[in-house]
């Protein structure tokens, strides 16, 4: 055994396992106490009306609502990846939740709680899984046109969702049942709930202009306005919140009996979690200029999901709006987070019954905002002059999230962009076959060659990654290969194989084998050549015939055409001799 391989580095699980250590986090914890606890209260502050009304949203209460965002602010500020991020329910989670539980309801109509619980620890377990797989580096991936289509498609759902509850009528079940519902709705408004919602989105829309103040946020300030003026006015005729339950949460421990109905919709969640953090994760680091730990971001979702779930609460995910509160008053480690969490708990304690107070119809208003703040506004003045591959990719993004599903859209999109990137791939290489009289280059000063023979070789040189992208491209190519006695395939421009490759070069050497021609590799680059080896590609050229360079290969030729000529005059001579 050779010292290189006592050298190699082994795996040690203990690092391996170090970067999910909470304490990377709580060790800087003290470099910004002041401002991150000032940050975390007002960050609480904005997040209070939100989690309600996406608890509300889900169908399982406000009070769902409210103990993601504890679990996503304590726990994430403990083990996520980004020092500013700032966890809880989320507009794309809530609506892909609230359709699960709408398809899961007990005969009673009222939703499985216990089933719904288990699969949001599910999700979590699965993030975690996924985490330890490292998998936090494909966000980068992601095209723009999918995150786009994406984004709409939240903000129009949540739009169309929030209407009839605006009017004041029951959230539907599905964006299908929505857009049934509103025209109906239109005709029976009542008029207390619009009164009521509109002086509440009017506020969120107004309030920043007339204040700086970061303390008292515009959907904070819009509940107030809403509910006050339900109450002044004494609209008794419109839905409030039902009344939560103070104290301690109920458990509700994983039961996975039903372990095939709930797997679906768990990776369907974990999935949005990933996606949705990690894109506000991109976010903040734009305004920080930090840069997050992805998989360690991912961990920390998959620990505050698996608490979600035993303590009751919707599912949870880094959230744009409270991340970027949280850099604008100067929060910069996850104590924020962690006192946004404290804080909500506080309420939960003791101030929850308050809650009940609060008009269904000012939480309608303050969700519209919420899904007009997720349309991607950048993309819209340019629908029109987008590139032909991106605007299909955004459009089947932004119908399928709103008529299908959120998982089946991100599919559907980043393999649209797959299919788009690799067929540029296929064609951004040139590869052309020519023969030595073509050849610019002048070939070696002791090679002479004669005219018929240089006919006769051929090169074919191949450019770029020779992967399953570009197979039709060189197949088309190499059906130019005909009447050769030797070929000469030049590798130098190419960095890897895969399998089709490969399996494309010995397609190609056997087409020359059959032919009676010789097939040389020049310039193979090591990892190419390990990949060829390994399937047994190499054999079918023979190392001797694998050069380090296309002159090489020629002065190959020429020894072979010598050899051949010596042999053939010792078979005429010894004709001769005979006769």
């Amino acid at each position: 055994m050779s010292q290189n391989q006592f050298d190699q580095p082994r795996f040690n699980v203990k690092s391996y396992l170090n970067e999910f250590n909470p304490w990377h986090n709580i060790k800087i914890m003290h470099t910004n106490v002041p401002n991150d606890i000032l940050a975390g209260i007002t960050v609480a502050v904005i997040a209070m009306p939100l989690a309600l009304a996406f608890g509300v949203a889900s169908g399982l209460g406000a009070e769902a609502g409210m103990w993601a965002a504890i679990c996503g602010g304590i726990l994430v500020g403990l083990f996520g990846g980004s020092n500013t991020g700032v966890s809880g329910p989320t507009g794309p989670k809530v609506v892909q939740l609230a359709a699960i539980i709408a398809a899961t309801k007990l005969a009673s109509g009222e939703p499985d709680i216990v089933f719904a619980m288990s699969m949001v620890f599910l999700s979590g377990l699965i993030c975690v899984a996924l985490a330890l797989m490292k998998i936090g580096r494909f966000i980068y991936y992601t095209p723009y046109s999918v995150v786009s289509g994406f984004m709409c498609g939240i903000g129009v759902i949540i739009i169309l969702l929030e209407i009839p509850p605006m009017l004041g009528f029951a959230t539907p079940n599905s964006v299908m049942g929505a857009i049934k519902q509103i025209p109906y709705d239109i005709m029976h408004e009542k008029p207390h709930a619009l009164i009521v919602s509109l002086a509440t989105f009017a506020t969120i829309l107004i309030w920043p202009r007339l204040t700086k103040k970061q303390w008292l946020p515009a959907p904070l300030m819009g509940l107030i306005v809403g509910t006050s003026l339900a109450h002044l006015l004494q609209f008794k005729d419109i839905e409030y919140i039902a009344s939560m339950p103070v104290g301690v949460p109920h458990l509700y421990w994983p039961d996975f009996s039903r372990f095939g109905d709930m797997v679906g919709g768990a990776f369907a969640l974990a999935g949005l979690c990933i996606f949705d953090s990690l894109l506000t994760c991109l976010v903040a680091d734009n305004m920080t200029n930090e840069r997050h730990n992805s998989d360690r971001e991912i961990f920390g979702q998959g620990i505050a999901n698996m608490g979600c779930g035993i303590v009751g609460g919707v599912t949870t995910a880094t959230a744009t709006m409270r991340t970027v509160a949280n850099i604008k008053c100067g929060g910069k480690t996850g104590l924020a987070s962690i006192t946004h969490g404290l804080v909500l708990l506080a309420l939960m304690l003791g101030l929850a019954p308050y809650a009940s107070y609060i008009p269904m119809a000012c939480l309608a208003g303050i969700l519209l905002k919420v899904g007009m703040d997720i349309i991607d506004y950048r993309v819209l003045p340019v629908l029109h002059r987008m590139p032909f591959t991106d605007s299909i990719c955004f459009w089947a993004v932004l119908i399928l999230t709103i008529s299908v599903d959120l998982l089946v859209a991100m599919g559907v999109g980043i393999t649209i962009a797959f299919v788009r990137i690799v067929q540029e791939l296929g064609q951004a290489y040139e590869q052309n076959v020519v023969n030595l009289n073509e050849i610019s280059r002048p070939l070696p000063a002791d090679v002479s060659m004669p005219e018929d023979l240089k006919e006769k070789v051929l090169k074919l040189r191949l450019e770029g990654p020779l992967f399953f992208g570009v197979s039709d491209t060189i197949y088309r190519t190499s059906s130019a290969l005909v009447d050769y006695k030797y070929l000469i395939v030049r590798m130098a421009r190419v960095p890897m194989v895969d399998m089709s490759g490969a399996y494309l070069l010995e397609d190609i050497i056997d087409k020359a084998h059959d032919q009676g021609a010789t097939v040389f590799f020049t310039g193979l680059r090591p990892q190419v050549e390990r990949t060829l080896n390994r399937l047994k590609v190499i054999e079918k050229v023979s190392e001797e015939n694998c050069l380090a360079t296309f002159n090489d290969a020629i002065l190959r030729i020429q020894e072979l055409e010598s050899r051949q000529s010596d042999t053939e005059h010792q078979v005429e001579y010894e004709d001769v001799s005979r006769v």
